[in-house]
């Protein structure tokens, strides 16, 4: 699939987005799993939770059934209210403030089959989708694969590993097509190759 504009994974209604953490890709034995949110600190007294919520509205993180943790928890998640950006939100079985309290920091997933592809614009990619890609030149020879995708605050960024091994600004002069079917990016490198020095670093949270 060519891509016509200027691309970058966006944040839409059901669309992870890397443009305040780095999101994740779980791999597991049956299916791909796309980073949603992280349970935050209790909310008074009765088991409800703070929700940092990466879907486009963020209460619409509890439309998609029950969510999963990275060591296979999975969690019903009823929204309460969301207020100044964070969710408040009731989890199925947890009744008091201590059981609320054990869940904080938990990353929250769902399954990447429930996610509609048919919300998607011909320049958006879920992370998920990205993650794994074979990388290859212009002629079709191979680069390496994509291993992570980042933001640093100065737009997205690909990691690629293999022969093109390097970090490139998610541009339409870089990456000019994306074949979702072949699962291929096409890699255009730059002359001049720029550095992303973020002094630290990144998270290594997207399996390969």
């Amino acid at each position: 699939m060519a891509v016509s504009d200027d691309f970058s994974v966006n944040l839409r209604v059901g669309i992870v987005s890397i443009n305040e953490r780095t999101a994740r890709l779980v791999t597991t034995s049956d299916q791909r799993k796309v980073f949603m949110g992280t349970i935050g600190t209790p909310q008074g007294v009765r088991g409800e939770v703070k929700i940092r919520s990466f879907t486009a509205d963020p209460g619409a993180i509890g439309d998609y059934g029950p969510l999963s943790s990275e060591d296979g928890r999975r969690f019903s998640v009823k929204v309460v209210r969301v207020q100044k950006g964070m969710v408040i939100a009731k989890i199925a079985g947890i009744a008091d403030r201590n059981a609320a309290e054990a869940l904080n920091g938990t990353d929250l997933f769902v399954d990447r089959d429930r996610l509609p592809d048919d919300a998607l614009d011909d320049d958006e990619f879920f992370i998920a989708d990205l993650v794994g890609m074979a990388v290859v030149d212009p002629a079709g020879a191979s680069c390496g694969t994509v291993k992570a995708v980042y933001n640093f605050g100065a737009g997205d960024i690909v990691e690629v590993t293999g022969p093109a091994s390097g970090l490139y600004a998610f541009t339409l002069a870089i990456f000019p097509e994306v074949d979702l079917d072949a699962r291929r990016i096409v890699l255009v490198v730059p002359d001049e190759m720029e550095v992303h020095d973020t002094g630290a670093e990144p998270d290594q949270d997207a399996a390969p």
